[in-house]
């Protein structure tokens, strides 16, 4: 209620309405295909996937191009998807560190910042992603326990769906599916077998993606055609904000004069190659920058210039908390790998993976919150290493076991399970 109207803000043709997902949904509900994702009709495109353009432009066939209720109907959505995260965040913690983790961390994740204020700030998939790859993760889990080839292709076909939702998840893709055939190859169980048929399951349901870009663009574009203009974007020289404005189409009318007359695939070929050109003459600055945006991915610190907080006043606070929940998430990952190093080993992973990317091209503010569920999760770990729950007078006077007992009890024994200690 407080957001919705920054979608509604008329200037560039309601730009700030999804973006470049906008205009491609428009595009779709007008009956010219997945085209022209900026500012003028510049023919077909594949700078974003499929799935969450054709669903915005479903919501404007039903409910207006560019409309108050269009923007309410995606805006709820956002908030829903991510509200929704709170199942597997819920069954992930429960299966690795117990019922009152897991409890911690579903109801953490109600209020959590940056799961509540992002999903309504902006139109995007990235909520998106973040439910599909909490639920990978969890599937992740199972199918280190089993061999079912019915299972290991639903696993194939989710990903798949998360591959044309958001591109970037695929990082981590080979990382969780090898841990997942180790842990089958430990218990002595077949892996080959599973993991290609979720392969093959996969390709069948991108390559029509895939087909569509070779038969348009007569060149191989496996998802999006982006990288380069993200390569350029941080690595021009300008490092005043992490994200320069007059790098790109969107701000800067020279490069939308240039995009318009090269075409999508040209422009962006020529961004990345100009972007290794700059790198390669200034190697030093690329990697003092590298690390620049490691610190801001994992802690929002960019910098104290007082103009550089006036665009960003809201950056001191964020440094806390995002410092703070990082600190957190790094104990109870400790936590975790001195419990069971396989469970750990999985959620390092993830983590180290990810947003590795944005390391050496740039980063957003919302480019990390995929991965937030998972660190929510290790800081609950972390916090109830501190916070004990009391336990019963008449338990203990008894010399019995407190329910908490019982319960990391159950969850040793799953770790001793895990390491292949006993059965």
């Amino acid at each position: 209620m407080f957001l919705y109207r920054e979608q509604l803000v008329p200037a560039k043709d309601h730009w700030a309405f999804a973006y470049e997902i906008g205009r491609i949904a428009r595009s779709i509900a007008e009956g010219h295909g997945i085209s022209s994702p900026l500012f003028a009709d510049t023919g077909p495109s594949a700078w974003m996937t499929p799935v969450f353009p054709y669903f915005v432009a479903a919501v404007f066939k039903v409910f207006g191009i560019y409309t108050k209720a269009s923007a309410f109907v995606l805006l709820t959505v956002d908030a829903l998807t991510s509200a929704l995260t709170c199942i597997p965040i819920f069954f992930i913690a429960r299966r690795n560190f117990g019922l009152r983790v897991a409890k911690y961390s579903a109801w953490v994740w109600v209020v959590f910042p940056y799961g509540v204020y992002f999903p309504v700030e902006r139109i995007w998939p990235t909520w998106l992603a973040t439910l599909l790859l909490a639920v990978l993760f969890l599937l992740v889990l199972h199918l280190g326990e089993t061999d079912s080839l019915w299972a290991w292709a639903g696993y194939g076909l989710l990903w798949a769906f998360a591959a044309l939702t958001e591109p970037t998840l695929l990082s981590v893709l080979p990382f969780v599916s090898g841990w997942a055939c180790y842990r089958l190859l430990r218990r002595g169980k077949r892996w080959v077998a599973p993991a290609a048929v979720s392969a093959i399951v996969f390709i069948l349901v991108v390559a029509p993606w895939f087909v569509r870009n070779y038969r348009l663009f007569h060149q191989f574009i496996p998802f999006r055609d982006t990288m380069g203009l993200e390569w350029a974007i941080g690595n021009s020289g300008d490092s005043f904000h992490w994200r320069p404005r007059e790098i790109g189409p969107w701000h800067n009318p020279a490069q939308w004069s240039e995009f318009e007359k090269l075409g999508e695939l040209k422009y962006m070929a020529e961004e990345k190659q100009q972007a290794f050109h700059f790198i390669e003459g200034h190697w030093g600055w690329f990697a003092r920058e590298s690390v620049r945006r490691f610190v801001y991915v994992w802690t929002g610190f960019w910098s104290f210039n007082p103009r550089y907080l006036a665009q960003e006043p809201l950056d001191p606070p964020n440094v806390v908390f995002s410092t703070a929940f990082t600190l957190l998430m790094l104990a109870g990952l400790w936590r975790a790998w001195k419990r069971g190093g396989s469970v750990a080993a999985l959620y390092a992973m993830v983590l180290l993976v990810f947003p590795a990317i944005y390391y050496v091209t740039h980063p957003e503010v919302y480019y990390r919150r995929e991965i937030d569920p998972l660190m929510l999760i290790l800081a609950m770990v972390a916090v109830t290493r501190w916070k004990g729950a009391p336990q019963d007078a008449r338990v203990k006077s008894a010399g019995l076991p407190s329910a908490e007992r019982v319960e990391e009890a159950a969850v040793a024994r799953g770790s001793i399970r895990e390491r292949g200690l006993a059965d």
